[in-house]
């Protein structure tokens, strides 16, 4: 079972979501919609208390069963902030295969959080879940998602034709995939770039 607890990045603390983290989270998110609704079946323009609500039920759910593992990201010189969410997830036990998601608020945007982020999340991945391989899906256009996978060095290996629906329409998504070996060989890149702590 991941220990749940924060962990940390030279910017930034991760933290699994407690229940007062409602308020910071639909602030969050009512910054955001206009660009998440492009992109993630949640963000649609109506979402609310009920929404994070659910949402965070569903994350201490989730993180207590051991399927998935939802951070709240908040910088460090600034914890009472919600500046996005993190997650890893099992895609397959048997063939140690997880998925990363993220999403950053607007506000915050193109400051290198979602690398940072998404650099700490992997540690967590590789090093604490022992997973062979991570993926990310990307909707096809969603090129800031696009670039953080390839500052992290995961390789585009395809294309899933209309795999999910946002706002009525059918979008594609490119998949990502990082091996671990290949997650061993950047993280001195990651350190040096100042993403993660040095070794």
């Amino acid at each position: 079972m991941l220990a749940s607890a924060s962990r940390f990045s030279p910017r930034l603390e991760l933290r699994p979501f407690r229940r007062r983290d409602l308020d910071g989270l639909v602030e969050a998110a009512a910054d955001s919609i206009a660009d998440l609704n492009k992109w993630l079946p949640w963000a649609h323009a109506a979402y609310g208390r009920r929404d994070a609500l659910i949402f965070l039920r569903d994350s201490v759910s989730a993180w207590g069963e051991g399927r998935a593992f939802d951070f709240a990201v908040r910088y460090l010189e600034n914890p009472g902030y919600h500046v996005g969410n993190v997650s890893v997830w099992f895609v397959s036990r048997q063939s140690r295969v997880g998925e990363v998601g993220y999403w950053i608020r607007s506000s915050e945007t193109r400051k290198g959080v979602a690398t940072e982020a998404a650099a700490r999340i992997l540690e967590v991945a590789f090093e604490e879940l022992d997973l062979h391989r991570v993926v990310l899906r990307i909707a096809v256009g969603n090129h800031g998602s696009e670039r953080v996978a390839e500052k992290l060095g995961f390789t585009r290996e395809g294309l899933l034709r209309e795999e999910l629906q946002v706002n009525g329409e059918w979008m594609d998504h490119s998949v990502w995939g990082l091996l671990e070996k290949e997650y061993r060989a950047m993280k001195t890149q990651y350190a040096n770039a100042g993403w993660v702590m040095p070794a």
